[in-house]
């Protein structure tokens, strides 16, 4: 698959991976980029973020990794214009049980993704594929990494964000030097930022100090209309595009395109 392979990953539960994967795959879309979102959390949130009710997901990331259905086939419309998503189901669960012992069993994503016949999205193939981890570093996440070609680390701005952060780091590590050596770190990307919590700016700046430039300029606040938004089935920037969450994902979709044409210059 030609297009980008983001992992939104961090063992963290609440910091805003799926928030994050649902509203920065729309901003993509909304600058002309083709997008699919897999979700690869069991709770299956980023499904439901974008409206693709239980119902709806007769095949699911599961069929995808076990290899009984292709890209093309997992695939689901979103009422996002250039965006599509492979739905979660509670069968992920059972990923793990279902490969072990199988050799090829950290590759069956990136197979998946590399295998035919090719997805079209508004009658174009993906340029942008953003898989939302969940919040461990199971066999999941470690597909996820292995098909990635980079990853963004959502961190919220609370006491503890760099706790865990060097077990992810060793993560990545473990497994550009093992799995996939095209594996690097696109970004972290500061969430849930309180503008009236002198905290919330310590920590960002603890974070760029130990992090350095591979911080995101932006920032995203904590703001009611990106909590209330998946409620209704849809990203902030359908629900609310004026607001400070949906602004702040659009500037964070311009910060990662950006970065992607660098490294590839």
């Amino acid at each position: 698959m030609s297009a980008r392979v983001l992992a939104l990953a961090n063992q963290k539960g609440g910091v805003g991976k799926t928030t994050t994967a649902i509203n920065l795959a729309t901003a993509l879309a909304a600058v002309g980029e083709r997008v699919l979102i897999i979700d690869m959390d069991p709770q299956g949130n980023a499904s439901t973020g974008l409206g693709v009710s239980r119902q709806d997901r007769e095949i699911s990331a599961y069929d995808l990794l076990v290899g009984d259905k292709s890209v093309a086939e997992a695939a689901v419309k979103t009422d996002v214009p250039q965006v599509a998503i492979i739905p979660s189901t509670l069968d992920l669960l059972g990923f793990e049980a279902s490969v072990l012992g199988a050799a090829d069993r950290a590759f069956r994503l990136d197979n998946a993704l590399n295998g035919t016949p090719a997805l079209l999205i508004e009658g174009g193939p993906p340029t942008y594929v953003l898989i939302d981890c969940p919040p461990s570093l199971n066999l999941l996440t470690i597909n996820a990494l292995t098909a990635a070609d980079a990853v963004l680390v959502p961190m919220q701005c609370e006491f503890f964000a760099l706790e865990g952060l060097s077990q992810l780091l060793s993560t990545i590590e473990q497994i550009r030097s093992s799995l996939n050596a095209r594996l690097h770190i696109q970004g972290v990307v500061m969430t849930m930022y309180d503008s009236r919590n002198n905290l919330s700016e310590q920590v960002v700046q603890d974070v760029r100090q130990e992090m350095g430039d591979l911080v995101y300029e932006t920032v995203i606040p904590r703001n009611v209309r990106l909590s209330e938004a998946p409620s209704f089935g849809k990203p902030a920037l359908l629900y609310d595009l004026k607001c400070a969450g949906s602004q702040a994902y659009l500037r964070l979709a311009t910060e990662v395109i950006r970065r992607e044409r660098q490294l590839a210059a």
